[in-house]
């Protein structure tokens, strides 16, 4: 398990994100940093004190691995929801297809995968992975607050587009209500 604790904002991109989708303009305003994550998704705004980003790597043969890419992520979303479940909040791991959205190959909190974490329907925790022959790595971000109006500030879209860009993700995700640093103790009590 590797925490990892941002000092400054940063847009976290998707592996296959297309770069010009990106305000980079906006971004130097607002002094976000502009990076990319080797795994799947949508942007992720990663902001210090409102994202838990935790990164579980995943050795293959270990009685946890799924040669079923998809089912592979029900074991770390089942961590998160037992983390939740402690700190008193109800949280479901999704366990069917991928759902996309109109917003979802740009904004991870847009969609919903396998084994990520909804409370009330809303995404509060997404997960993405990278896997090679040897392990795989999950990378993991748990939702302190959503402002949907933050992070699509930063997109690369017609002004008009903005204002629905922001109605559209509004009640897509959500924050999860506690303390992240309690969220993080509960995690490492449920990851097997």
């Amino acid at each position: 398990m590797w925490v990892c604790d941002p000092t400054g904002p940063a847009l976290v991109l998707g592996s296959a994100q297309a770069p010009d989708r990106v305000d980079r303009a906006a971004c130097a305003r607002a002094g976000v940093d502009v990076v990319r994550r080797r795994s799947g998704g949508g942007a992720v705004l990663v902001v210090p004190g409102e994202v838990l980003w935790v990164d579980l790597v995943l050795p293959a043969g270990d009685p946890l691995w799924q040669d079923d890419v998809g089912r592979a992520f029900h074991w770390v979303g089942d961590a998160w929801a037992a983390a939740l479940a402690e700190l008193d909040v109800g949280a479901e791991v999704h366990r069917g297809a991928l759902v996309r959205t109109p917003w979802s190959s740009e904004v991870c909190f847009a969609g919903l995968g396998p084994g990520e974490v909804t409370a009330g329907d809303r995404k509060v925790v997404g997960i993405a992975q990278r896997r090679t022959r040897t392990s795989a790595r999950f990378q993991c971000a748990a939702l302190g607050s959503w402002d949907p109006s933050a992070l699509v500030a930063l997109l690369a879209l017609e002004p008009g587009g903005r204002a629905a860009a922001e109605a559209d993700l509004a009640g897509a995700a959500a924050g999860v209500g506690v303390d992240l640093e309690a969220l993080l103790t509960a995690l490492v009590h449920h990851v097997p």
